[in-house]
C-alpha cells in the first residue's frame, strides 16, 4: 500500500490482460559488461504491472533465448550490417543514440529509435502506431528499403530452415522444421524476447511505491511536484497509486516536427492517401521521405485531427536515451522541457502549427522548475542501467 500522500493527479489506464503474474516474468539484464545492478529494491518490476502475454504466444525461457539470437543475427540484412541490436543497443538502454537510425549501407530513416525497455506494455508499436503488437513490429525493419533492405523475409528463412543451431532451437522451442518454419515463429521468439526487457525499480519508484523519501535529492522532489503540478506532465505520462508506465498509450501533436512543414501539410495530406490509395506501404513511405513522415498518425489513421501527432513514450530511462522525440531533433532534457515550456514551439516564439493538441501551451516556468524538473526525469533511470553513462549528442549528429 502506498504511505505517501496521495497524488493529486492520478489517471488510471487501461492495462492490457496478462497471463503471469510479475514474480514469473524473465527479465534479462544488459551486457555485464556495459552494465552491473545499483543499489535498489532489487525487484525489476517496482512500479510496473503484469507483463502482458499472448495467449499464443507464451513466455519460455528457450524461447527468450532464441529471440535473443535472433535479435542479434545481422545476416538478417542485405548487407550482412544491421541486427535488431543495431539499432536497439542493450549498452546504450536498448537505443541508438542517434538522432535517427543507420540501416544498411550507411543509410538513415526519418524516426527515432525508441528504447525497447518496457516496450511489452505499450499498446502499439512504432510512434504511429502503425503495428499492434511486438510480433508484427518485429517483422517490418528487416524489409524497410533504408532498415534491413531485404526485398522479401525468404533470407532470413532460408538462414534459420538451413543453420544447424537455429534448426534445433525452433525445433525445440515451437516443434517446427523445414518449410514448416515460417515467419510468424521468427516474429514471435523476437517478441518473447523484448517482452522480458523490463525495468522498474528507480530512485522514483523507491520513493514514491516504497516510501523511501531519501530516494529523491531534494531537487527531483521539487521536479515530481512540478511533474504534477504547473508542468502537467502527468496528464499524457501516466502515474497510477499502484504502478507508473509514464505513458497514456496515445497519439498527440506536441509541435516537434510537423511546425517546419505546415505550410505544405494539405498537399502531402492528400498525395499520401492518394498513394495508399494505390497500395502504397506504410512502413516505407514514413522511413524514406521526412516531410510524409512528419504526418505522424494521420498515416496510420487518414484522420485529419491526428496529423502531426506521435505516441506518448515512457518516461522511463529517458536520461539514457538522448536524443528525443520521433525525429530526434531535441539533444537534451533540458531542451524538450524548454520546448513544452515555449507552448510547443522551438525556438520560442516560433508559430505553433494548426494542429497542434489542445492541452499544449505554455507553461511559464522559472528557471529553477526547469532544473528540478530535468532531475526528476533523471530519477527515473532504473537500478539495473544506473551504471550506464547518460546519453550524449554531440553537435552535428543529426542523420537528415
Amino acid at each position: 500500500m502506498h504511505k505517501l500522500s496521495p497524488l493529486p493527479i492520478v489517471v488510471a489506464a487501461a492495462i492490457g490482460a496478462c497471463s503471469q503474474t510479475p514474480q514469473s516474468v524473465t527479465t534479462r539484464a544488459p551486457a555485464a559488461k556495459a552494465v552491473t545492478a545499483a543499489a535498489g529494491s532489487g525487484n525489476p518490476l517496482l512500479g510496473l504491472p503484469h507483463v502482458p502475454i499472448p495467449a499464443d504466444n507464451p513466455q519460455t525461457p528457450a524461447k527468450i533465448a532464441l529471440g535473443d539470437k535472433l535479435f542479434h543475427d545481422k545476416r538478417f540484412s542485405i548487407d550482412g550490417t544491421v541486427a535488431c541490436s543495431n539499432c536497439h543497443d542493450d549498452g546504450k538502454a536498448f537505443t541508438d543514440n542517434l538522432p535517427v537510425s543507420v540501416g544498411h549501407h550507411g543509410l538513415t530513416g526519418t524516426r527515432n529509435a525508441p528504447t525497447v525497455i518496457n516496450a511489452a506494455f505499450y499498446q502499439s508499436q512504432f510512434w504511429d502506431g502503425r503495428e499492434p503488437n511486438l510480433e508484427s513490429q518485429s517483422k517490418q525493419p528487416f524489409v524497410n528499403p533504408v532498415e534491413g533492405g531485404l526485398p522479401n523475409h525468404e533470407t532470413i528463412l532460408h538462414i534459420v530452415r538451413n543453420d544447424p543451431d537455429y534448426r534445433t532451437a525452433f525445433n525445440a522451442v515451437f516443434q517446427v522444421a523445414g518449410d514448416n518454419l515460417n515467419m510468424e515463429h521468427v516474429a514471435k521468439a523476437i517478441a518473447s524476447f523484448e517482452r522480458s526487457i523490463v525495468a522498474g525499480d528507480s530512485p522514483f519508484d523507491l520513493y514514491y511505491f516504497k516510501s523511501e523519501r531519501t530516494a529523491l535529492t531534494e531537487s527531483q522532489q521539487r521536479g515530481f511536484n512540478v511533474f504534477l503540478s504547473e508542468g502537467r506532465c502527468v496528464s499524457c505520462h501516466l502515474i497510477e497509486q499502484d504502478q507508473a508506465l509514464f505513458t497514456d498509450s496515445r497519439f498527440h501533436n506536441i509541435g516537434v516536427g510537423i511546425n517546419a512543414v505546415q505550410q505544405d501539410v494539405p498537399r502531402l495530406a492528400s498525395a499520401f492517401l492518394a498513394a495508399k490509395a494505390q497500395g502504397g506501404d506504410v512502413d516505407q513511405m514514413v522511413l524514406t521521405d521526412k516531410k510524409s513522415s512528419e504526418l505522424g498518425r494521420f498515416a496510420v489513421t487518414d484522420h485529419i485531427s491526428e496529423i502531426g501527432a506521435f505516441k506518448t513514450p515512457t518516461l522511463r530511462n529517458i536520461a539514457l536515451t538522448a536524443p528525443y522525440m520521433h525525429d530526434g531533433s531535441l539533444k537534451t532534457l533540458k531542451e524538450v522541457v524548454m520546448h513544452y515550456n515555449n507552448g510547443g514551439v522551438t525556438p520560442a516564439g516560433a508559430i505553433p502549427n494548426a494542429h497542434l493538441s489542445g492541452g499544449i501551451r505554455p507553461l511559464n516556468l522559472s528557471d529553477a522548475q526547469i532544473d528540478d524538473l530535468v532531475a526528476f526525469l533523471e530519477s527515473l533511470t532504473s537500478a539495473q542501467y544506473a551504471k550506464l553513462e547518460p546519453a550524449t549528442v554531440q553537435p552535428g549528429d543529426n542523420h537528415e
